[in-house]
């Protein structure tokens, strides 16, 4: 996989954002690449040192929309909360 297919985004939320002191950082992750894969590409893509990986699969929901309210699906999305070691990741603009 390439590294841009890997790392879809950053999660800027409240919590994401407080966290970052910490030097834990969160982002959404292709579902199918595992933590080595998203480690070795936030090395390589921010060139900082990673400590730790952990996922998460948050699970799709299910919704009615329209006038008729039809049922749509939203899929899984897989996020991927990292630690580091050294270094920082400048995710705001």
């Amino acid at each position: 996989m390439n590294i841009k297919d890997i790392i879809l985004n950053p999660v800027l939320t409240e919590k994401a954002t407080n966290l970052t002191k910490n030097k834990y950082y969160f982002f959404k992750v292709n579902i199918k690449s595992n933590k080595n894969q998203i480690k070795n590409a936030i090395e390589s893509l921010y060139k900082v040192k990673v400590f730790e990986v952990k996922t998460i699969i948050r699970k799709g929901k299910t919704k009615r929309i329209g006038r008729r309210m039809k049922i749509k699906k939203i899929s899984n999305e897989k996020i991927a909360f990292i630690k580091l070691k050294e270094g920082k990741i400048d995710i705001f603009p």
